[in-house]
């Protein structure tokens, strides 16, 4: 393996952009695709983004979700070809080109050309494709943009034709009317995006008029509320809701008697007696309407009424009919909020208002139309009294009209928010206009079953919102009256009683006579301007069939993708059969009402199935302060940005392990881009880099390669080697069966604990062990094992982290014999999900209990402010599993002494020794179970005994009170008793409710030495790592114990006081160097506690360093000092100061033998070769050849004896 550089300056970015590099060279998703050819393939669909504009956070999760799949899809053992997909017609394009050439009406594209407006279209729908691509690669998604599809492709839109074409042979397309947006300064409808373009606060007339009932035995009149009088001349129908309570109320000054909602009865004027002005409260209110009845809204449905206006009375419902107008009707959209509860509907205006009038037979789906407003929005000759006026002019007077038939109940003036057309400034008002339905009412139920056979993560979104908009599916019109877009294939004849839909380009050939050029232009069915000249003659003598004027809702295209993108079903017929419903999709939650929704309803329509198996819907991306993001408001940081700070990787594993996964919002925050990088990524790192040196370490210094196939890990004896790589199996499983069930939000959270156990307490507590302090042997055991979690990691979490785990298996896969590694992770096959090894589970359990342990008397030593570096004396263990305490007390011993830092380690199985039980019932789960017996079933779990609950947790339930109770209903609660004679400053205790540490917190003196041999290793690491030393170097440590008192008080105590090179120092009288600041005068006395120190922990710190502590008066005098520091440890109770010196190692040449055993001339010219050679790298070739150094002077290859020819200064 290659060495590797500090996580310090390791910069992810900038690794990534070659990892980027890397992927081009090799072509490594060409590659991919390649070597996994031929087997199963596994299908996804693409949703097609518009290219109009940058992509964002949202595309960049959804894309992320979708290469994590895909990616784990073929890396077991699937074929998995990857399309990008462009949305290339519709409002967003129409959108910009309107506003670059100021284009404001229907009449100013006709004028400029349908086909030139449509070229202006065409020439922008690819504009930021580069920087999507750029975008989408940068961020590590594996994606073919070359092959991608477009809804633009002539392709693409003759499959779109043959699925119209399909549903209209199915009966399931029909002619009718759609009420939208409408603006009638630019003459066209709008969709509901242009129609939040512009909203403005406005005043409105708020009008009251009544409706006087037929043949009702109180002359009763219906009263209503509406803020657009200009629809009253339109109204068809009054709808009340089914289950409000209705009052007929008399007004005392007129006698008439109104219908209006109880809840709304204050909304009448005078209706509700007002509040006595007096101080006096007991006077009794004053006017007020009388109550004469109280009703049901559905006692009120099919009454008839008097129009307001006679313009379409012969449309009035005949008594007791179910057909026919001006007819009461009941619907649940009526709201108690505001006005009389009773709504007026006019069908062709009102979106709800066509809605129920279809339901109750006011009017008719595909009937006649009752829309007396012309395109300029100007009332027709229908109209009579009002005919060419604009709707909104003719408030005034049709309110006037009203007045004067008495039925003005109340006129005021409403502000409110209204929308305004964003290209003319003119008000918009809804409007029924002709479109083109699939008529999905038809198959509901059919949508509703083919919604039970798939998969949806997270299950809620399927089963609750998807489901009830299913459920309350509407026919879908499919049509817009626009110019750019797929046009619908529709021919009719003049009177439109002859239609005919085409399904394919030869059809239309065939029927029309006319040859249709595909491929070198968008010249097939892909624009009006190209085929709108095109005539079908007539089979039934009407003359020519000329196509209708509209194009295909966007939506209908996307919708339409599956079949699109292969040109089916004129090409790859047998691929898409045989591969449908597809394996795979996800977009945002969003989506439920969109392309979900779209597949969903052609899929069934076309084949009665579903058009996925599974799905994932993530949640939406919101700014850090909960809005919506915007670039007006720049409440985000730039993606790119991002990504060119933490890296792609960071980014993703943000996205992919936050609650966006499970259907819910994110509150973007770039910090926590950053705590990826800093929890996750660097500790992982720093992991690999630590196997990486201590690999070269063993290579350098034993000589020994680090050959995989020489070590069984599966023979491993030391515990955290079987722990680590049982737990490797246990995650390996549970990412297969988690992957395999979609649940990403599972996978995450236990892939980034797993690479945090693996770093804090794998690496950390093997330290010593991985850098050679129990033999080779258990060294190789301990790199292996790591090694093999590594490369496991790698492979597991490629999909998530693409670039991080390129980087890595790169160097790691050197150490595989040759051609045995593919070129790439992304090559590799997932780890299989193995059968745990027996003692897995346990071995598990028994190092998360450990490390409870560990944290736990980690808080206690905080609590009780005694530093980590103090040893303590003793550490208690108290557990009811005797399993457990064997594990602790035997091989998991020493690593909680040593993280811990106690001498000495204890168990007790005993709970009762160090604590008493006390027993709390679990209120969440009994509460709801128990209901009101939960009070004394409560008491009396609070009031039992010792041995009750003792019982209990053996037996795992009890009954109380005639009611039993199971386990996770009662909680056992562990409070910690002091033993007898002792003190809180002496013990003190943690648990968790399970296991409990108990500490004992006394000191003496030996405790004292350890913590400041802890201290003076501490400060020989630092000291390396600032001299810029990596683990393989080896250097002689020395220690100057000797320093004046008021040297050490001089800097801070506890820091480091200087740290020089030899040419920064002075020279010392016995040619020492001194560090600057630092007396070269010693003092009188010698520094007792440090030589206590280093006399009694001398072997502990070697073990740790690897090199003795050595005086510095046995420094010799050729030492080549790297540098040195001086420094002052401990407490104000007990402290040291002295000086550290790191130098080369040297050695003392015995030019006597060498003259004596190589002659005088030879001898000469070996010692001067020999102090030619750097000391580090002699002893290590020394130390290589069992003692021997080779020479080869004169093309003859000599042998120097280390002890006879040369001596190092080792003192190892």
């Amino acid at each position: 393996m290659q060495d590797v550089i500090e996580g310090k300056d390791y910069s992810f970015p900038k690794q990534e952009e070659k990892v980027l590099k890397f992927w081009d060279d090799v072509q490594a998703f060409q590659q991919q695709l390649k070597r996994s050819e031929g087997k199963k393939p596994y299908v996804f669909y693409d949703g097609p983004p518009f290219a109009t504009g940058l992509p964002h956070y949202g595309h960049l999760l959804a894309g992320t979700l979708k290469d994590i799949v895909t990616r784990y899809a073929t890396a077991t053992g699937h074929y998995c070809p990857r399309r990008f997909g462009w949305d290339c017609h519709g409002l967003p394009v129409e959108f910009e080109i309107d506003k670059k050439l100021n284009i404001h009406t229907k009449d100013d594209v006709l004028k400029m050309g349908i086909d030139k407006y449509n070229e202006e279209c065409r020439s922008i729908v690819m504009r930021y494709s580069k920087e999507w691509q750029k975008t989408v690669e940068r961020i590590g998604r594996w994606i073919d943009f070359d092959n991608g599809y477009k809804t633009l492709d002539p392709s693409f839109m003759e499959s779109v034709w043959w699925v119209f074409s399909t549903l209209h042979k199915k009966g399931l397309v029909y002619q009718g009317f759609k009420v939208m947006p409408y603006s009638t300064g630019c003459t066209t409808p709008l969709s509901n995006f242009e129609a939040g373009l512009n909203y403005k606060d406005v005043p409105d007339p708020a009008v009251k008029v009544s409706f006087p009932l037929d043949d009702d035995e109180d002359n009763a009149e219906m009263v209503i509320w509406t803020t657009t009088p200009w629809t009253l001349p339109s109204n068809l129908a009054l709808c009340v809701h089914p289950d409000f309570v209705y009052v007929k109320v008399k007004d005392p000054g007129t006698g008439r008697v109104y219908v209006v909602a109880e809840a709304l009865l204050h909304e009448l004027p005078g209706a509700v007696p007002k509040e006595s002005k007096k101080k006096d409260k007991s006077q009794p209110k004053k006017g007020g309407f009388e109550v004469l009845k109280k009703l049901k809204g559905s006692e009120l449905v099919g009454k008839t009424y008097k129009p307001m206006f006679p313009y379409f009375s012969s449309m009035k419902a005949v008594p007791g009919s179910d057909k026919g107008a001006f007819r009461v009707v009941a619907d649940g959209y009526v709201t108690a909020d505001a006005g009389t509860g009773v709504v007026h509907q006019a069908p062709f205006f009102g979106e709800d208002d066509y809605r129920v009038c279809c339901k109750f037979g006011i009017v008719q789906i595909g009937g006649e139309s009752v829309c007396p407003v012309d395109a300029s929005g100007n009332f027709t000759s229908e109209i009579t009294d009002f005919a060419g006026q604009y709707v909104k002019a003719a408030d005034k007077e049709i309110i006037a009209a009203i007045k004067g038939m008495g039925r003005l109940v109340d006129n005021q003036t409403f502000t409110h928010s209204y929308p305004f057309c964003w290209r003319s400034e003119t008000p918009l008002i809804y409007r029924a206009v002709p479109s083109w339905f699939v008529e999905v009412t038809k198959i509901k139920d059919q949508l509703l079953a083919n919604n039970g056979q798939t998969h949806w993560v997270p299950t809620y979104v399927k089963e609750k919102r998807f489901h009830n908009w299913l459920a309350d599916a509407h026919d879908w019109a499919v049509s817009r009256s626009r110019f750019w877009g797929t046009p619908l294939p529709v021919w009719v004849s003049q009177d439109m009683e002859e239609v005919v839909v085409i399904g394919s380009v030869q059809e239309l050939e065939e029927l029309s006579g006319h040859k249709v050029q595909l491929g070198s232009h968008f010249d097939m069915c892909s624009l009006r301007h190209f085929i709108d000249h095109i005539t079908i003659p007539s089979k039934q003598g009407k003359g020519d069939l000329h196509r209708v004027e509209e194009v295909f809702d966007c939506w209908f295209e996307s919708g339409s993708m599956p079949y699109g993108q292969l040109h089916y079903p004129f090409e790859n017929k047998e691929f898409f059969e045989g591969n449908f419903p597809a394996d795979f999709v996800a977009e945002g939650i969003d989506q439920t009402r969109g392309w979900f929704y779209t597949l969903m309803v052609l899929s069934t329509a076309l084949f009665g199935k579903p058009a996925f198996k599974s799905l994932v819907c993530n949640g939406l991306i919101l700014a850090e302060d909960g809005k919506k993001m915007s670039k007006r408001l720049q409440n985000y940081p730039d993606p790119t940005l991002v990504l060119n700070e933490y890296g792609a990787d960071a980014l993703r594993l943000y996205l992919i392990n936050s609650p966006v996964v499970r259907g819910e919002t994110l509150r973007f925050k770039k910090e926590g881009v950053f705590a990826v990088v800093k929890d996750v990524f660097l500790p992982w790192y720093n992991a690999y880099r630590f196997l990486v040196q201590n690999v070269l370490r063993l290579q350098q210094q034993s000589g020994i390669t680090f050959e995989l196939t020489k070590v069984d890990v599966s023979k491993a004896s030391n515990v955290l080697d079987r722990w680590i790589n049982a737990a490797s199996r246990s995650l390996t499983s549970f990412v297969c069966e988690e992957m395999n069930a979609y649940r990403l939000y599972t996978v995450v959270p236990v892939l980034v604990k797993f690479i945090n156990n693996l770093t804090n307490i794998y690496v950390r507590y093997n330290r010593r062990r991985l850098k050679g302090s129990k033999g080779t042997e258990d060294t190789l055991m301990a790199l292996v094992s790591l090694y093999d979690v590594l490369l496991t990691v790698c492979k597991v979490m490629s999909p998530f982290t693409p670039f991080f785990t390129e980087q890595m298996y790169q160097n790691l896969r050197r150490c595989q014999p040759p051609g045995e590694a593919p070129e790439s992770v992304h090559y590799c096959d997932f780890p299989t999900a193995q059968e745990p090894y027996a003692g897995d589970a346990q071995i598990q359990l028994s190092v998360e209990r450990m490390q409870t342990v560990i944290e736990l008397s980690r808080t206690i030593r905080e609590k009780k402010n005694r530093p980590l570096k103090n040893p303590l004396k003793e550490l208690v263990v108290v557990h009811t599993d005797k399993d457990f305490l064997a594990d602790i007390e035997g091989e998991l011993k020493e690593y909680v002494v040593e993280e811990v830092n106690v001498r000495s380690l204890q168990t007790c199985s005993d709970p009762l020794q160090y604590c008493t039980l006390r027993a709390e019932p679990d209120y969440p789960s009994l509460g709801k179970r128990l209901g009101k017996a939960m009070a004394k079933i409560g008491k009396a779990v609070k009031g039992m005994t010792t041995q009750q609950i003792l019982d209990f947790e053996a037996q795992g339930s009890i009954t109380l009170e005639g009611e039993s109770l199971g386990s996770g209903e009662i909680r056992v609660l562990r409070d910690f008793r002091l033993p007898e004679g002792a003190s809180e400053d002496d013990v003190d205790a943690n648990g968790d409710g399970e296991v409990l540490a108990v500490l004992d917190l006394g000191t003496d003196d030996s405790l004292v030495e350890a913590g400041l041999a802890r201290e003076v290793v501490n400060r020989v690491q630092k000291l390396r790592k600032k001299a810029g030393l990596v683990a393989s170097d080896i250097v002689d440590v020395y220690l100057n114990a000797q320093l004046r008192s008021e040297a050490a008080s001089s800097g801070q105590q506890g820091k480091q006081q200087m740290e020089a090179p030899m040419q920064n120092g002075t020279a010392h009288p016995n040619g020492i160097p001194q560090a600057n600041g630092v007396s070269e005068a010693r003092s009188s006395g010698s520094n007792g506690l440090l030589e206590k120190v280093l006399s009694n922990q001398g072997e502990t710190m070697r073990q740790v360093l690897g090199r003795p502590i050595q005086d510095s008066r046995q420094q010799p005098s050729h030492a080549v000092v790297i540098a040195r520091s001086a420094e002052t440890i401990g407490s104000s109770e007990a402290s040291c100061s002295f000086e550290v010196v790191l130098t080369q190692p040297t050695f003392k040449l015995d030019t006597e033998a060498l003259c004596r055993d190589f002659g005088q001339d030879l001898g000469d010219a070996l010692s001067i070769w020999l102090q030619s050679r750097d000391p580090a790298v002699l002893q290590k070739e020394a130390e290589k050849h069992g003692g021997k150094v080779s020479v080869v002077l004169d093309g003859k290859k000599r042998w120097l004896q280390a002890s006879r020819h040369f001596r190092m200064d080792d003192h190892k």
